[in-house]
Formats: C-alpha cells, sequence, structure tokens
C-alpha cells in the first residue's frame, strides 16, 4: 500500500481500510494455536496502520 494510493481515498474508505488493518494486525499478533507469527507481516501490519492514520490526519480526520 502506498501513499499516493491512500490520498486518492475517502475518509470513510481510509477508516474501514484502517479497522481491516489493525484487526488483521490483532490476528497476527494473537497466533496462540502453536503457530509462530510472521515477523515481516506483523512490520508491514504496523507500517500501513501507521499510513493509514497520516493520511486520515492529512485530510482532517481524528483517529
Amino acid at each position: 500500500m502506498e501513499s499516493s494510493e491512500l490520498r486518492e481515498m475517502t475518509p470513510d474508505e481510509l477508516m474501514k481500510k484502517l479497522e481491516d488493518t489493525q484487526q488483521e494486525l490483532f490476528f497476527l499478533r494473537a497466533r496462540i494455536t502453536g503457530q509462530t507469527p510472521n515477523p515481516a507481516k506483523i512490520m508491514q501490519a504496523r507500517r500501513d496502520v501507521a499510513r493509514l492514520k497520516m493520511a486520515l490526519a492529512e485530510k482532517g480526520v481524528r483517529v
């Protein structure tokens, strides 16, 4: 997900994407079934959350 793509999205789309990404991050962290979580996926999800929050802040939406 690139910043330029995020800037083109509406605030509602960004909020939906943020919710989905935060939920994905939660599930990646909560893998208790014996599977070791992929650290690269967790890091990517954290960065995506940060990018989404930044894009929302640029549009003046408080998270």
